[in-house]
């Protein structure tokens, strides 16, 4: 089955006072997919935004909606994400006791179900989930706030994910966050990543919908590459 790259604008680095707008920018450079941001001020030292902004951008776009929680405690408000509108939900593998319920409480909720893991992190804490996820977010900087820059030796977690995806006959995505620009795209789809989350480097560019349809041209280029 062919791979189908997604390149996810991050809204962490959208400008709120125009959001419908920057969205619309993004929308127009291919882009099927955002990417929300929710910090708590807790898990990671930042705050961001809560459900009425999903409820918002729900009603303000047809894009699908890819929310990352990075809080503690999501069991509590995972349900009022996806009614908000979230197609995607994430939750971190060091903020959840309980994963396996955790994953289930997602699908339950009518969302597709995701793992996040930090920098750190080891792939094998997914081993005996792996086969419930319909995605793994690597986080390619350490979370908590948008332009930083890229983690190298983090795409090594990717490329191990992948080769354990091809082993066992899974479909999951892979999916990275953070530092991800034109200039290493291509290399983080080389190591098998499916979706490529950017933020600083779609919305603080010039024309944000052009940077989009730039990643996905060289994203879309670097599958013909043997990872």
């Amino acid at each position: 089955m062919a791979r189908i790259i997604e390149i996810l604008p991050s809204i962490l680095s959208a400008d709120m006072a125009r959001l419908a707008d920057e969205v619309e920018s993004v929308k127009a450079g291919g882009a099927k997919v955002l990417h929300v941001d929710v910090m708590d001020g807790h898990f990671v030292p930042n705050i961001t935004i809560g459900p009425p902004v999903v409820s918002s951008l729900r009603k303000a776009t047809d894009l699908l909606l890819d929310v990352h929680l990075m809080i503690e405690n999501p069991d509590r408000y995972i349900r009022e994400f996806i009614r908000a509108g979230a197609d995607f939900v994430s939750v971190h593998q060091e903020a959840v006791t309980h994963l396996d319920r955790t994953l289930n409480l997602i699908k339950s909720g009518g969302a597709e179900a995701g793992v996040a893991l930090n920098p750190a992190t080891s792939i094998e804490t997914l081993a005996t989930v792996i086969e419930l996820v319909d995605f793994v977010l690597i986080m390619t900087v350490n979370p908590g706030f948008g332009g930083q820059s890229f983690i190298p030796y983090t795409l090594n977690k990717v490329r191990q994910l992948a080769q354990a995806r091809r082993e066992r006959g899974l479909d999951f995505r892979i999916e990275v966050d953070g530092g991800l620009t034109p200039d290493n795209v291509a290399e983080a789809v080389r190591a098998g990543a499916d979706w490529i989350v950017a933020g600083s480097s779609v919305f603080h560019s010039s024309d944000p919908g052009r940077t989009v349809e730039q990643m996905r041209r060289l994203a879309n280029e670097a599958t013909l590459s043997r990872i």
